[in-house]
């Protein structure tokens, strides 16, 4: 039975703004003044946006739980007939996927806005600021944090894709493992966010970055300032390029 494409793009926004509301708010959680749990650091934020998506991709589950561009052009690029099932691979489905990931990403980043407006306001720095809402480097080369995040990237797709395959059972169908499909993308994420994610702080999502950063800009936040945008095209083009590899790649050589 098809799923509409009105459905898919709800349970993406829903998705995509479940993980921004947990991902970024472990951010503040860790870094911003007078929180509970200031100070706790990396680990603590590697652990919260593992969470943080595995509670979007049970949100999303009519849609698949992309929650991610790289994700959604992986599966294009990998010749898949479906995003998810009842979901056929179309232009008008791939630009539903794009454009709720983006939408959720944004409502995502106003309610952890919402939720931390003081302590926000209260933050004398700017840039930790910024970085509750997006992805910075530290050591500023956007040859190599694009590298970095074309690699980082195409971990995730590519094991996604292959967990995929890994489920399938004697038939043509895959195995249904439920919320356990779900843990294992937030392990995934945990790993990649402990392995891979010192350089840039692992976007691995475009709309992950680029909303929250859009939200940056426009809310009334004391002492934000500046946006970034100088750096904004490399969390775009570097999880997409390492979406789209790894999936023509995994479609190649996995088997």
């Amino acid at each position: 039975m098809e799923t509409s494409l009105g459905v898919v793009f709800l349970s993406e926004v829903l998705g995509s703004a479940m993980l921004l509301l947990l991902g970024g708010g472990v951010v503040a959680n860790a870094i911003l003044t007078k929180t509970k749990g200031m100070g706790t650091g990396w680990l603590l934020i590697n652990w919260g946006w593992a969470l943080g998506v595995f509670a979007g991709v049970l949100t999303a589950y009519k849609s698949g739980g992309h929650l991610n561009p790289a994700v959604t052009l992986g599966f294009l690029a990998a010749g898949n007939e479906e995003y998810a099932a009842g979901v056929p691979v179309t232009f008008a489905s791939t630009m539903v996927y794009l454009i709720a990931e983006l939408i959720g990403a944004m409502l995502g980043a106003f309610l952890m806005w919402l939720t931390y407006k003081q302590h926000l306001d209260a933050e004398p720095d700017p840039g930790k600021k910024l970085g509750v809402f997006s992805t910075g480097p530290e050591i500023r080369n956007p040859l190599w944090n694009t590298v970095t995040e074309i690699i980082a990237t195409f971990v995730l797709v590519f094991v996604i894709m292959a967990a995929g395959r890994f489920t399938e059972g004697a038939g043509d169908a895959p195995a249904n493992l439920g919320w356990l499909g779900a843990l294992g993308v937030a392990l995934l994420i945990l790993s990649i966010g402990a392995s891979l994610g010192g350089p840039t702080g692992y976007a691995i999502n475009p709309t992950r970055d680029l909303g929250p950063r859009i939200m940056h800009a426009i809310l009334p936040i004391k002492g934000k300032g500046s946006s970034d945008w100088g750096y904004s095209w490399v969390p775009i083009v570097g999880p997409i390029i390492g979406g789209m590899l790894a999936g023509v790649l995994g479609n190649l050589i996995l088997p």
